[in-house]
């Protein structure tokens, strides 16, 4: 089951208003600059949804939000919890905190594979796994992420260290009893392969799935999520809805990888669990289904990969 929205949600974040704690007091978009303010907030959904990956601590281009008024911005629209994911250390620390501290949270912490290369490189890679290692067995760290691979930044020379880090991650997951949250950028060959390779967790789920309706297929024949963020609702994104409508539904879930992929129309403005019902209503109407029951389905995915956030 997903949380209990607070009772203090913010009243004045209504449809086509910018929740206040997101709202910057100076013009945007001027003088022929991108527009770097937060979008208006959607119609809120009917039956809640988690945003299964975000980043709280990265914060916006213009405004910082903390993690009780972006909790509250989210429920107010019918998004009543979030993963909050770890990129490296001080990033996984701070996700475990805000697990602890609101219920309406649950943690991912790992080492991102961009990083891991750079680490092994100044040999604090090791180290930097220890520390995962130990943060992994906190009761509110529902998730191993987001490691994998990323060769689009990297390039050959730190592609092994990415990939040592991978399988240690897997087992890093399978040893806590987690899910792992994979990033896969242009490397979904070698994420297939390592992960045929190797003993990994139940839960195997690729955030902000990048593939194609082979890929979603693979993702199908071995029970791996396919978490779908605002990419899919991109004009150009033509491949990935052919992956959505592939995909078993039973393996779909929906993130923001906030403040980054904004959905369309918004596309290149900073990005909020509050705007996941953009993303699920592009999602619905690319699957022919009604809102309603494509949340359900994901509410129900979300807990079968993540466990109960009331847990």
């Amino acid at each position: 089951m997903c949380p209990t929205p607070h009772a203090n949600q913010d009243p004045a974040a209504t449809p086509g208003e910018t929740p206040p704690a997101y709202r910057v007091d100076a013009p945007q978009a001027q003088g022929g600059k991108r527009d770097t303010s937060y979008p208006p907030a959607p119609e809120p959904l009917a039956v809640p949804v988690v945003d299964n990956h975000t980043h709280l601590d990265f914060g916006g281009v213009d405004v910082a939000v903390g993690v009780g008024p972006a909790l509250d911005a989210a429920g107010a629209v019918g998004v009543d919890g979030i993963i909050q994911v770890g990129c490296d250390v001080e990033s996984s620390r701070f996700a475990v905190a805000a697990a602890a501290a609101d219920p309406r949270v649950l943690a991912a912490v790992a080492i991102h594979p961009n990083d891991a290369a750079v680490l092994a490189a100044e040999g604090g890679l090791e180290a930097a796994l220890a520390e995962i290692e130990a943060l992994a067995g906190h009761p509110r760290v529902r998730a191993v992420g987001e490691t994998g691979l990323d060769y689009f930044r990297t390039g050959e020379p730190g592609r092994p260290a990415q990939q040592e880090s991978f399988r240690a991650h897997l087992e890093i997951a399978r040893a806590h009893g987690t899910a792992v949250q994979i990033h896969d950028r242009d490397a979904h060959e070698d994420v297939v392969r390592i992960l045929g390779e190797s003993a990994v967790p139940d839960v195997v789920v690729f955030h902000c799935f990048s593939g194609d309706a082979e890929l979603a297929r693979i993702c199908n024949a071995n029970g791996w999520y396919l978490s779908f963020s605002g990419t899919v609702s991109f004009k150009n994104s033509h491949a990935l809805r052919e992956a959505l409508v592939v995909a078993d539904p039973s393996l779909v879930l929906v993130e923001t990888d906030a403040p980054f992929l904004t959905p369309h129309p918004y596309r290149g403005r900073p990005n909020a669990s509050y705007l996941i019902p953009y993303t699920v209503r592009s999602m619905a109407a690319t699957l022919d289904t009604g809102v309603d029951r494509l949340c359900a389905r994901i509410a129900a995915n979300t807990t079968a990969a993540y466990g109960d956030f009331a847990d």
